[in-house]
């Protein structure tokens, strides 16, 4: 099969696209013919050494993606043509793959592979986001950080649908109107006094938090009310200070940790969650925006996109 690889860790000219073997199917798993497959920037951190990988040289990254069942291994549920996703599969970035069955989820036919790949990882996280790091409320008001980014588009929908004011930071007037689009009430640029801003607009602070940027932690607990929750998930802009548990204790104010596959704990579980995402999609209530396309073997300009920050919406990587 084909695959994008890297043997060492560094830039995007690390990334082969080579003939490697076929994964040897072990019981329980699936060999999946792939049809799309989601770029994340976890990749990124994979190629360059700082983030969890397995296998050995060369590695293959990716997690996320769709295609069809090419051989069901004998397995129960699961038949040769099936169409099937997954979120958190390792070794994604090829023509095959083995999937064990626990994470392989059915695609029904109105979701294309392509929709299913773009929306799977960043959609499932949004979701356990919004209904349980916080169960978000008829009337609350959640401020989200990066809202323009993957999983702050979607978790802005989903704050929205579950009936929550919004309140997005993002860094650039474009990406502003992008979250605006979005469905978020009103948008703040980091680049101007935003933790004033929201205290005008919200004098006793917001509900929730959502930081996955990390060093804004100390300004997130700022703009959060008495009894406020502050949900972290993510680091994009540096490692964050260390929470003062007085301040906690002062305030009544709690911080949740978040990370998905701490909920994606069966293949029930995986189901139920993207059905959830899929029903949403086809009754038009959550909208996934048109994903940027790359070959497979160009995988290194789609790296270079990722990195340059300027894409606003998923990219795919298709075989």
């Amino acid at each position: 099969m084909k695959a994008l690889t890297f043997s060492s860790f560094g830039t995007s000219d690390v990334l082969e696209y080579k003939e490697v073997a076929d994964p040897v199917l072990r019981p329980g798993e699936l060999l999946v013919e792939m049809k799309a497959i989601g770029l994340n920037f976890a990749d990124i951190y994979r190629r360059k050494g700082t983030y969890h990988l397995k296998g050995e040289p060369p590695y293959i990254a990716g997690y996320e993606g769709a295609g069809i069942v090419a051989d069901n291994n004998d397995l129960p549920g699961f038949k040769k043509g099936d169409r099937v996703a997954f979120a958190d599969v390792p070794f994604a970035n090829a023509t095959l793959v083995a999937v064990p069955v626990t994470h392989a989820i059915p695609l029904p036919e109105d979701i294309s592979f392509d929709t299913a790949a773009a929306v799977l990882l960043q959609g499932l996280t949004a979701h356990y986001l919004a209904t349980d790091s916080h169960k978000t409320q008829p009337g609350e008001t959640v401020l989200i950080h990066a809202a323009a980014g993957g999983v702050g588009q979607l978790l802005t929908q989903i704050c929205k649908l579950l009936g929550a004011y919004v309140i997005g930071l993002t860094s650039s007037a474009i990406k502003k109107e992008i979250a605006l689009l979005q469905g978020a009430d009103i948008v703040l640029l980091y680049g101007e006094d935003w933790k004033q801003a929201v205290m005008d607009r919200c004098p006793a602070g917001v509900d929730v938090v959502y930081d996955s940027v990390g060093s804004t932690l100390e300004e997130s607990f700022s703009v959060t009310k008495i009894c406020g929750q502050v949900v972290f998930f993510g680091m994009s802009g540096g490692n964050p200070p260390l929470v003062d548990p007085a301040m906690l204790m002062d305030t009544s104010k709690t911080i949740t940790g978040g990370d998905l596959w701490n909920y994606l704990i069966s293949g029930e579980e995986r189901i139920k969650r993207a059905h959830q995402l899929f029903e949403w999609i086809r009754t038009k209530q959550l909208q996934v925006a048109t994903p940027a396309t790359f070959k497979l073997s160009d995988g290194k300009a789609a790296h270079d996109f990722l990195e340059s920050r300027k894409s606003t919406g998923k990219i795919l990587l298709i075989p």
